[in-house]
């Protein structure tokens, strides 16, 4: 399968931009778990994600973390482009949650294509657009979004079919930028109200329209 297919946008490159795009891009695999960048490296790739997920996060010096975005299958990640248009180092880290394949595009071939192709121009800055605008709703969220909405709307959303969920209330905080016990507080109080059950490492969801309800 050609790679382009999952990137349907950069077929539209000229003739010349295509090609400098098939032969300097390589497609790699790294294993889960692996670091791909922290914070304080200089980003030499563009990486365009074909399979598995990469998981983008900040770590405050108290070792608080949040995760930003997450890179899935047909995107790129935003915060590389902005290491490479401003030659800045990384702000945060990604890391790979499950092994993954990416087309790997080195910068100054990047920077090429991005100087002479209109196609390639548009294509990272829409890219770039779209994850901006989550991430601004992100810090909305964070600022100003009552804990029990947002954690109803996370149970929500990353929940299986049957409402189980294997996850820490560590892991929760992390997701949602807020500490462990105020996690733990909100999910006691859905569990007394008959909404989640509460087990070592995970949890059940058990009145979806209640969630529902308060996360809307």
């Amino acid at each position: 399968m050609d790679w382009l297919d999952q990137f349907p946008a950069l077929k539209s490159l000229d003739p010349a931009g295509l090609k400098l795009l098939r032969d300097e891009a390589k497609v790699a695999g790294i294993p889960a778990g692996t670091v791909l960048f922290h914070g304080g490296d200089l980003s030499h790739n563009y990486l365009l994600v074909l399979e598995g997920q990469v998981r983008v996060q900040k770590v405050a010096e108290s070792g608080r973390e949040i995760v930003l975005y997450r890179v899935e299958p047909g995107q790129s990640c935003v915060l590389t482009t902005a290491c490479l248009l401003s030659d800045i180092p990384y702000g945060a880290e990604g890391v790979a949650e499950s092994d993954i394949r990416a087309v790997v595009l080195p910068s100054g071939i990047f920077h090429r294509l991005l100087a002479s192709s209109d196609v390639f121009r548009k294509f990272v800055f829409a890219a770039y657009s779209t994850r901006l605008s989550e991430l601004l709703c992100l810090i909305e969220e964070v600022a100003f979004g009552r804990i029990d909405r947002r954690l109803a709307s996370f149970l929500l959303d990353r929940g299986t079919a049957t409402g189980g969920l294997k996850a820490t209330h560590q892991d929760i905080a992390i997701e949602l930028g807020t500490a462990r016990e105020v996690v733990s507080r909100q999910l006691k109080d859905f569990e007394r109200r008959g909404w989640v059950e509460l087990s070592r490492g995970s949890l059940l969801v058990k009145n979806t329209a209640a969630l529902e309800n308060l996360s809307s």
